[in-house]
């Protein structure tokens, strides 16, 4: 029986990594490709045979929509599984993915379980799932805590507010459900305000595959961001993928950056410290996400003097 193949689409290369680290994993034996953008994928798909496409939508030279069209417009990627895996999830988004053809989305940030389920669903809709089947591992235990010098350092506490339900189009017949942890579109109005004090410069929210946590920005580069938390029951785990949606002032609009945790330590100097300093790396490789994080800087959007409590 031939390899179950699989297509991974997306500028960032962090957001590939973790896609193909986490389909290897889980399906020992499958066989991943990769493409940095819409275009290269095309190429690819016009000269090999892919059983699934994981394509990300905000790309260069050509989106994930556009690609998406192409492939329903070619005769043997009509029926081909296509999930989206994407920070977009508002109403006109998802309508527009699902009359061009998509199959199911993965909402960013996404944990491996919600990975691995929903291509295990693709690819048994698909009648593939058999080959992989047999060789897949049992799951490893959740501890909930990946590091335990971090646990240690901050008493695997870290406030988390549920985000709400997101508002979208009912599915069409036989179509999943989203995702949760869907975003708004790159920019937006500011009516999806943080939970937390809101309004004010250089304040946002930081979206996990595990909930959402209200946070001020200290510091912006188009490198990273360094991000102030409130301490509580779970901890942000380094290395897990996020996105940030940063606010922009009164009735302004909310900035939706992707990305990773590089770092997690105590704000203060102490052990039982109640806030948490993040530096979140940035993976978005699209020059309108670039440009824009250029005008957010040009702002002066960071709290650079923030003293929790103040």
């Amino acid at each position: 029986m031939s390899k179950v193949s699989v297509l991974v689409v997306d500028d960032a290369p962090f957001i590939r990594d973790l896609i193909k680290k986490g389909l290897r994993s889980h399906f020992p034996g499958i066989r991943i490709e990769d493409a940095v953008n819409g275009r290269k994928a095309q190429q690819m798909l016009d000269r090999d045979s892919f059983d699934l496409i994981l394509c990300d939508w905000e790309m260069p030279e050509m989106s994930g929509l556009e690609l998406l069209t192409w492939c329903r417009a070619q005769e043997k990627l009509k029926t081909t599984p296509f999930i989206m895996v994407t920070s977009r999830g508002d109403k006109e988004n998802v309508v527009q993915a699902i009359q061009s053809g998509v199959s199911d989305f993965i909402g960013k940030p996404f944990s491996n379980e919600q990975l691995t389920t929903k291509v295990r669903k693709a690819l048994g809709r698909a009648g593939k799932l058999g080959a992989l089947a047999a060789s897949a591992p049992a799951r490893p235990t959740n501890t909930g805590m990946a590091n335990d010098s971090l646990a240690a350092l901050t008493g695997g506490k870290a406030e988390v507010v549920k985000p709400a339900a997101a508002s979208v189009a009912s599915p069409a017949p036989g179509f999943a459900s989203p995702a949760p942890g869907f975003a708004a579109p790159l920019v937006q109005p500011a009516a999806a305000k943080p939970t937390a004090a809101s309004g004010g410069r250089g304040q946002g929210q930081l979206r996990l595959a595990s909930g959402t946590l209200a946070c001020v920005i200290k510091a912006l580069s188009l490198k990273e961001g360094l991000l102030v938390v409130k301490r509580g029951e779970t901890l942000p785990q380094v290395l897990e993928s996020a996105v940030l949606d940063l606010e922009q002032g009164e009735g302004g609009e909310v900035a939706r950056l992707n990305g990773y945790l590089h770092a997690v330590a105590a704000l203060e100097p102490k052990p039982d410290s109640e806030w948490l300093q993040l530096t979140f790396r940035f993976v978005d490789r699209d020059p309108q996400k670039l440009d824009y994080l250029s005008r957010l800087i040009a702002r002066g959007t960071a709290q650079r003097h923030f003293v929790p409590g103040a």
